[in-house]
């Protein structure tokens, strides 16, 4: 692991971090980024998710995992409801260990902060690349902990998750007291080691979970993720060109943001058909919010929303219409994407049955995502969380 192959840059836009040894260290962030952290709405019970990505050399079959499951994984987490009511859902992504980053950052970036703008966390996802460096636990631990704007109530359910599979204690880091850190914060710390799990519990992943109260778990991140096609596959897929045409773009950044919405749905589809339903039911979810750029979203928070555009901020078939008449379009979209969003909704518990039943037939695999999803769901009941399929 230690010899470097090759590395691509990860972000257009570049985030600097401070030396990790510096508890002060503040990441200099982009205006792309800094504007994701806005998205988060204030007010609302969040789960809040951290996952903290090994990218060093031979870790290719980790992010392969990574980029397979993460709509699996968004939507284990949009089964979870706390007083009746759907949290606010947040992701943040770090990659550490790789050769091409800064060695007084410790070799860890953050990609992106907690954010609701799911399509982000995929496109980053699908940047990722590995190359040979030094893993330090304790020091993306603390980088997480200290960086991340984590919620403060009480109801929130705080996550890191760690991926890698060298020793947990390198660095000059002490996991034990980063994660005595984050546990102060509330925030629950889980293993996933990537080789036999002897191995992990003799180079201190496992003690790493006890310490943070999270589970640990061992994957063979190099097998390849077994998916379960269902009969029910084919009719959500085909609902995904109706709910994208919902969508109406706004804002400088709206139609990129549109056309990147598109290209997540082309990077799910690059993985297998069962990743794109899973991606097209992640759509039918309040999770899946993009009232920053999309009108029907917006103006569920704002009704006054298109009261407070210019005209060069609509789209072209928009620019020309009356504000009352963009009214009335906004809320004959908004009620196609609530009959797709509810056909989706039926046939995605039609398609979870198929797949449950299919299941208990094989043995369950074990890898990345059904690590994560198990314990999101164990960890969930402990805060007091119910679980909605």
């Amino acid at each position: 692991m230690k010899n470097s192959i090759f590395f691509t840059a990860l972000l257009a836009t570049t985030i600097s971090l401070a030396s990790c040894h510096n508890s002060n260290a503040k990441p200099v962030i982009s205006n792309e980024i800094a504007s994701i952290e806005k998205t988060s709405v204030d007010g609302n019970t969040k789960i809040q998710v951290a996952l903290l990505l090994d990218t060093s050399n031979s870790m290719d079959g980790l992010i392969e995992q990574a980029k397979s499951r993460l709509w699996n994984i968004v939507n284990t987490l949009t089964t979870l409801k706390y007083n009746g009511k759907t949290p606010d859902i947040e992701i943040s992504l770090y990659e550490y260990g790789n050769d091409g980053l800064s060695a007084e950052a410790n070799y860890i970036r953050q990609v992106t902060p907690l954010t609701t703008d799911l399509d982000l966390i995929s496109e980053k996802l699908f940047t990722l690349r590995t190359n040979g460096g030094s893993e330090y636990c304790g020091a993306v631990i603390q980088d997480a902990t200290k960086q991340l704007s984590w919620g403060k109530d009480n109801d929130n359910m705080k996550l890191i998750y760690v991926c890698g599979n060298e020793a947990f204690n390198q660095g000059g880091i002490n996991y034990k007291e980063a994660i005595s850190d984050a546990l102060k914060n509330d925030i629950y710390v889980n293993t996933i080691f990537c080789g036999n799990q002897q191995d992990g519990i003799n180079s201190y992943w496992k003690d790493g979970a006890d310490y943070g109260k999270g589970k640990y778990f061992n994957i063979d991140s190099n097998r390849a993720i077994h998916y379960i096609v269902t009969p029910y596959d084919v009719q959500i897929t085909t609902c995904n060109e109706r709910i994208n045409n919902t969508y109406i773009n706004y804002g400088s950044h709206g139609y990129e943001k549109k056309q990147k919405q598109a290209e997540q749905d082309r990077n799910a589809g690059s993985v297998s058909s069962a990743n794109y339903a899973e991606r097209t039911v992640s759509k039918s979810k309040a999770a899946y919010k993009n009232d920053s750029w999309d009108l029907v979203d917006k103006m569920k928070d704002d009704e006054k929303a298109i009261d407070k555009l210019k005209k060069e901020e609509l789209p072209e078939e928009l620019k020309n219409k009356s504000k009352e008449e963009i009214k009335v379009f906004v809320a004959k979209k908004s009620k196609e994407r609530e009959a797709i969003q509810k056909e989706i909704s039926e046939l995605a518990k039609k398609r979870q049955d198929y797949i449950d039943t299919e299941a208990k037939k094989t043995k369950t695999q074990d890898d990345l995502g059904n690590a994560i999803s198990t314990s999101i769901v164990s960890l969930a009941k402990v805060k007091g969380y119910s679980v909605e399929k």
